[in-house]
C-alpha cells in the first residue's frame, strides 16, 4: 500500500479534534508505507488534508502531495472567497504535482476527478455524512474497488 486519496464535503466543522485525528491517520499510513497522497483541490476537507500533508513533509520528507484538479485553477475558484483562493494558491505552490483533468469546467469534471482519485488509491481518508453528494459517490466507488476507507466524520 503506497497511495491514499482524500474525499470530503466542502462544508465541514473543523475542530482541534478533527485536525488531530486527520494528522494521526496520515502518520499511521506513512508508518505503513504510504508515500503518495492524492487530493482533488476543493475547499473544505480537501484543503484541510492538503495542508496537513504539506505540514508533515518537514518530518516525513519522502511523502508527496499530488493534486488532481477537475478543471483549470482559475475556473475551479470562480465562486470562492479571497481567503479560500489564497489557501488554494499556497497548496498549488507546495504540491509535488498538479494534474488538470479537463481543459474547462464541465458538468462531469468533478465526477471524473473523483473517479481518477479512486483509480490511483490503495486507501482513502474521507469526511462523509451525506450519501447524496459527490463525496458519497466517491466513497461508493472506493468501496466498490474494495479498498480501505477511514471516515473521520
Amino acid at each position: 500500500m503506497k497511495t491514499c486519496c482524500f474525499t470530503g464535503h466542502r462544508i465541514i466543522k473543523i475542530t482541534p479534534e478533527l485536525v488531530q485525528r486527520l494528522k494521526d491517520a496520515i502518520i499511521k499510513l506513512i508508518e505503513h508505507g504510504v508515500t503518495d497522497f492524492y487530493n482533488g483541490g476543493a475547499i473544505g476537507f480537501d484543503t484541510l488534508c492538503a495542508e496537513t500533508v504539506i505540514s508533515l513533509k518537514a518530518e516525513y520528507s519522502d511523502i508527496r502531495l499530488h493534486l488532481l484538479l477537475p478543471c483549470p485553477p482559475e475556473e475551479q475558484v470562480k465562486v470562492w472567497n479571497k481567503a479560500q483562493i489564497a489557501r488554494y494558491n499556497e497548496i498549488l505552490q507546495a504540491a509535488d504535482s498538479v494534474t488538470v483533468l479537463s481543459e474547462h469546467y464541465t458538468e462531469d469534471c468533478m465526477k471524473q476527478r473523483n473517479k481518477r482519485l479512486v483509480e490511483l488509491a490503495d486507501c482513502c481518508i474521507c469526511y462523509y455524512n451525506n450519501p447524496r453528494s459527490g463525496t458519497g459517490q466517491t466513497v461508493r466507488m472506493v468501496r466498490e474497488k474494495g479498498i480501505d476507507v477511514l471516515n473521520l466524520c
